[in-house]
């Protein structure tokens, strides 16, 4: 890989990549070793160390003046984040700041826009809030666009 990993969800999906293309040449590996694999191809000893480095950091545009983008209550939204702090290793409470405004209301009759959220979210990008219908209230993209890609093998 040409780029480093951001998140600890990152990490764990080179992880079934490698698991998958080593199934395809008819060698299988198990999730852990996938798991020390990756970590050592970062540098690091083993996947506890590689896990606790990324545990802490915040994934690339959670950080004050980042750029971030998703879904609020279904609808695509971009935004700066005007504040980020972390609660917990992997979970940030993030304030959005949207560049356009969405309607939090599903009411003809009725609008309710909203150009500014609070937000609680965890290593996937999604918050713990759900609608009626199980969607989480935010999904953030952890593949944003502008961020560097890579085609080399997990």
């Amino acid at each position: 890989m040409t780029r480093d990993l951001s998140t600890i969800a990152e990490a764990k999906q080179a992880a079934k990549q490698l698991r998958d293309c080593h199934a395809e040449q008819g060698e299988a590996i198990g999730h852990a070793r996938a798991l020390e694999r990756i970590a050592q191809r970062y540098g690091f000893r083993d996947w506890n160390a590689l896990h606790a480095a990324l545990r802490d950091r915040s994934p690339q545009g959670w950080e004050a003046g980042g750029r971030v983008t998703g879904r609020y209550l279904s609808q695509p939204f971009a935004a700066t984040v005007l504040a980020a702090d972390q609660l917990r290793p992997s979970w940030f409470r993030l304030v959005l700041d949207l560049d356009e405004a969405v309607d939090v209301v599903r009411f003809d009759n009725f609008s309710n826009l909203r150009k500014r959220i609070r937000v609680e979210v965890g290593p996937e990008g999604h918050s713990t809030e759900r609608t009626s219908d199980g969607t989480p209230h935010v999904a953030l993209d952890l593949d944003r666009p502008g961020a560097e890609r890579t085609t080399d093998e997990p």
